[in-house]
């Protein structure tokens, strides 16, 4: 009887990877090491810039600027996260800010260039409403995680010293992203609003009707923006060829698990009614797993790195994810 192969793998706990996590699904030959990382992005740039797991959640956007630099690791098409993106960058009320295409010749702050909420918004706002993002400066206040990326020259790093949210209440932003930038929507005016603006409790959505705009562009474009995926290294991949198909299974077994208990009321945290609150828009799985059911979202996120100039070379699809359809 072949050794068992052990591998180190570093995945968030979520109601969809705790039927791993504690034992409910096991893999044939194949025992996970689960490295538990706090927060999920420091395994990100540890994996990015070390190879330190052989599995890995990865950001989706960081995985597809690091594949197009040739990282050594290829992703299934497993999804960890679904979240839609046109809610999320505010503005400041004093702004003039009254449409996405008002952004340009603006500061807009978020945390990363190449976070992957910040991709997909600016995506969207691109291929929606019009706006020329390279028209726009982007001001970003943490490294990217792929340290060979060279960012766009409109894209500037915040003073030493200054915080996004600091700099978004003094008025030298304009608009920023509530998601990871320390922006919050809710909070009084400060010193730094113009004396002329009303007073203000939050900072208004730059599309006021976002929800119902992802409704609608999900039912018409079938996108289902994915924020992070599951990478294996290649080298294991050429040297098991098991491997790749035993661990898709043993994830969906995993997310099935997970979806009875969230169809039953048992799951009931607050990520799990966000999940919920999904299926009425996008149907009974809110986490598809599977390159066909995903491949409008894999090639949509694959076109916006493109526009927004993140990648090193271009990366086919099938270079990126595995289809599990030939296993």
């Amino acid at each position: 009887m072949a050794d068992t192969l052990r591998l180190t793998i570093s995945v968030r706990s979520q109601g969809h990877t705790m039927p791993l996590k504690d034992g409910t699904v096991t893999l044939d030959g194949i025992a996970f090491e689960f490295i538990e990382v706090e927060p999920q992005i420091a395994a990100y740039r540890r994996m990015v810039r070390d190879l330190e797991f052989d599995a890995c959640e990865l950001a989706s956007t960081t995985y597809y600027i690091a594949r197009s630099h040739g990282a050594p690791y290829t992703a299934l098409p497993i999804f960890f996260e679904r979240k839609f993106h046109h809610t999320g960058l505010v503005v400041r009320p004093d702004a003039g800010i009254a449409r996405p295409r008002d952004l340009e010749g603006r500061k807009v702050g978020v945390r990363a260039y190449s976070v992957t909420t910040g991709v997909w918004t600016r995506g969207i706002l691109q291929n929606e409403y019009g706006l020329d993002c390279s028209k726009v400066t982007w001001v970003v206040d943490d490294e990217e995680h792929v340290a060979q990326m060279v960012l766009p020259p409109n894209v500037v790093h915040a003073p030493e010293g200054r915080s996004l949210a600091d700099m978004m209440a003094a008025g030298d932003l304009q608009a920023g992203f509530t998601a990871n930038a320390g922006i919050g929507r809710a909070g009084p005016p400060t010193e730094g609003w113009a004396a002329s603006a009303a007073p203000v409790d939050s900072y208004p959505e730059l599309l006021p009707d976002g929800k119902a705009a992802e409704a609608e562009w999900f039912a018409r474009t079938g996108i289902l923006p994915m924020h992070s995926t599951l990478v294996i290294r290649d080298e294991i991949l050429a040297a098991r060829p098991d491997v790749a198909p035993k661990v898709y299974n043993a994830f969906l077994k995993a997310k099935q698990i997970y979806l009875e208990r969230l169809r039953s009321g048992e799951a009931s945290s607050k990520q799990d009614e966000g999940r919920r609150k999904l299926m009425k828009i996008v149907g009974a799985d809110p986490l598809p797993y599977g390159l066909a059911a995903n491949r409008p979202s894999i090639e949509a996120l694959k076109l916006y790195a493109e526009q927004q100039k993140l990648m090193a070379r271009e990366v086919s699809v099938e270079e990126l994810f595995i289809d599990e359809a030939g296993f």
